[in-house]
């Protein structure tokens, strides 16, 4: 019998639509012949599966199982497409591991880590990596304009600490456009950070484990007119994603290697897409991204394309080594 396979998108953040776009397609990617494939839309609603032409089918949260024609399902492994909470801050990895169920991608803990841009920067820095100079406000905190500008200067990023899809980032030039920033940046978490901004090349790699190893993808230079590679850049396509990039070889060299030892320091485990700029002279760590969007027109897929590895290799080879373990 074919193994039952989750496929899990959807979530309680501003993400959930782009998680539902990446779910679908890694959905057409997904190997129908090797796997019995259910998607599983995680809202605030409820967790249901959807099959064409039912309504939409309870999941019983104790064992993550659900009742189709009188028969109980059970799953064999979770393929997770959730970006955003909670699905990409490890709380739904902690509770899959909680009830053993396997799932893709990296672990509880490391979710955690890499969903929280604070901690995440603190934990990477082990590995010699460049980070930006930041500041970390808390819900209720008061904060001096002039005291932010003064430690970090001007042009600045704020952003939430913990979301993604680029949602409430502004990039500020003006101290007097700082506390509106900041307001804004609130309204999608608890915690907002301030980061200087670092002039130069913006370039991304996704990396994931084969079942032997880690592989590194091509790299992928971002190129946009706008201020920064934000929402509409991203999914509007309003920026040029070059892959491969042209850069100089010790740059991809520099850049590849980085990217390896950063996905070894979280375990070696699933994939994550890692971010960076280059000012010249130096590689600077942006952001990690634990669960990647994989929407046709997202970053990994298309790296993927690039190093002649199609969509289903990749979903293959991630679901299989989790149920070789099983």
């Amino acid at each position: 019998m074919k193994p039952n396979i989750a496929l899990v998108y959807g979530g309680y953040s501003s993400e959930m639509e782009i998680s539902k776009r990446s779910g679908r397609n890694v959905s057409d990617n997904l190997d129908a012949d090797r796997y019995e494939v259910y998607e599983v839309l995680i809202a605030k609603e409820g967790w249901h599966v959807l099959i064409l032409g039912r309504e939409p089918i309870p999941i019983d949260k104790s064992d993550f199982s659900f009742e189709l024609d009188g028969q109980h399902i059970r799953f064999d492994a979770a393929f997770l497409m959730i970006h955003g909470i909670p699905g990409e801050n490890g709380q739904l990895q902690a509770y899959f591991e909680m009830i053993g169920l396997p799932y893709t991608g990296c672990s509880s803990w490391a979710s955690t880590v890499t969903f929280n841009k604070y901690i995440c920067k603190t934990f990477v820095r082990d590995t010699g990596v460049a980070l930006a100079k930041d500041c970390l406000l808390y819900q209720g905190d008061t904060w001096s304009a002039e005291d932010l500008v003064a430690r970090l200067g001007l042009p600045v990023f704020v952003k939430p600490n913990d979301g993604g899809s680029s949602f409430g980032i502004s990039k500020v030039k003006e101290i007097g456009e700082l506390d509106a920033a900041i307001r804004s940046a609130f309204i999608e978490g608890e915690t907002v950070l301030v980061e200087a901004a670092i002039p130069g090349r913006e370039m991304t790699q996704g990396v994931y484990f084969d079942g032997e190893k880690a592989v590194a993808l091509p790299i992928t230079e971002i190129v946009t007119d706008r201020e920064y590679f934000d929402y509409e850049a991203k999914y509007l396509g309003l920026s040029q994603e070059i892959c491969p990039a042209p850069i100089p070889e010790d740059w991809r060299a520099l850049v590849t290697e980085t990217s390896l030892k950063i996905f070894k320091h979280f375990g070696n485990r699933g994939w994550m897409r890692i971010d960076y700029i280059h000012d010249g002279s130096n590689l600077h760590l942006l952001e990690i991204n634990p669960t990647p969007g994989m929407t046709e027109a997202s970053l990994v897929p298309v790296q993927l394309k690039n190093a002649g590895i199609s969509m289903k290799t990749f979903t293959t080879q991630l679901l299989d080594q989790i149920l070789c373990k099983r």
